[in-house]
């Protein structure tokens, strides 16, 4: 085995422009914001939406990120 073959055999990295990425960046970055708001917010006074249905479904995940709910 030669040097030149040994070279051929590594993995060429792909670069990914950074247009491709930003789309995708701000939407997690949006869809992180809004999990945080329903596990951390969304209570009784700032609800969006009427009744318990999503503190009861995030209950959990709020204590578990040590957020007051009591």
């Amino acid at each position: 085995m030669t040097h030149a073959s040994a070279v051929l055999d590594q993995p060429i990295p792909v670069r990914i422009p950074l247009r491709e990425i930003v789309p995708w960046a701000i939407f997690a970055g949006i869809l992180a914001l809004v999990v945080l708001y329903f596990v951390s917010t969304e209570e009784g006074a700032v609800a969006l939406f009427s009744g318990g249905y999503v503190h009861e479904f995030v209950h959990d995940g709020r204590h578990l990120l040590a957020f007051p709910c009591h």
